[in-house]
């Protein structure tokens, strides 16, 4: 198996951080930027080019990507990520809940500066705006989120989690398996793949729509690339 981790386009959040240094005002769950609709794009036009991907030597996916699995975070800029790639892939992309960011949908109250939970997008929201999104019967019309704010023991449990339910499904098969997800949840989920833990003072950097590439094999995993973006142009990198 081979798993492709790929951060989401730019959010309205990304580019509030980036021009004012500051989370105030942030969005619960934002939307993609007209920048990250471009990187949606770039992205999803360079995983479609497929030349030979069943090479067994190309570990750098010069051949193309072959994936045959698209998995995404239910956060909105994950899910309108992942919804350039299934166009151009034809693939279905199948929500899983487990991808999303640290911490899940929530906003700051200014009184106390508390982080408090909001409901996330409802099933009817998210069928009528992404119809090729499998979505789980869990999600339902009370929110998919509607609860506190995750703490981080549970962060690095939900990675753990996540990491072995991919390998109870796609271990020992010649699946290309593909994830949209979030920079701060790639920390956790590099960690729990590494044996090591995200407060020992290292941080795995990931650009919008980076992408990261492991090999699950029987001796282990394999890190073969990190954080790659040939797919975009300098201008639109952030």
């Amino acid at each position: 198996m081979q798993l492709y981790f790929i951060r989401h386009a730019q959010s309205a959040n990304n580019k509030l951080y980036e021009d004012t240094g500051s989370w105030d005002g942030r969005d619960a769950d934002p939307e993609l930027t007209d920048l990250g609709h471009q990187q949606a794009q770039h992205l999803a036009e360079h995983l479609a080019c497929t030349n030979d991907a069943a090479h067994p030597r190309d570990f750098l996916n010069r051949r193309g990507f072959g994936l045959t699995h698209l998995y995404t975070s239910l956060m909105v800029r994950a899910v309108t990520t992942g919804s350039y790639i299934a166009a151009a892939l034809n693939l279905p992309l199948v929500e899983w809940e487990d991808l999303h960011e640290v911490g899940g949908i929530f906003v700051f109250d200014p009184e106390t500066d508390e982080h408090v939970g909001q409901p996330g997008k409802t099933r009817s929201d998210l069928a009528a705006r992404f119809p090729q999104l499998a979505l789980a019967q869990a999600v339902g019309d009370d929110g998919w989120w509607n609860r506190p704010h995750e703490p981080i023991d549970q962060q690095a449990q939900r990675a753990q989690r996540v990491v072995r339910e991919l390998f109870e499904q796609h271990a020992g098969t010649a699946d290309r398996v593909a994830v949209i997800s979030h920079g701060g949840f790639y920390n956790f989920i590099l960690a729990a793949l590494l044996g090591t833990r995200v407060d020992e003072g290292f941080w795995f950097g990931i650009n919008n729509t980076g992408i990261t590439r492991l090999n699950f094999k029987e001796e282990g995993v394999e890190l073969m690339y990190a954080n790659r973006l040939e797919h975009l142009p300098a201008e639109l990198i952030t």
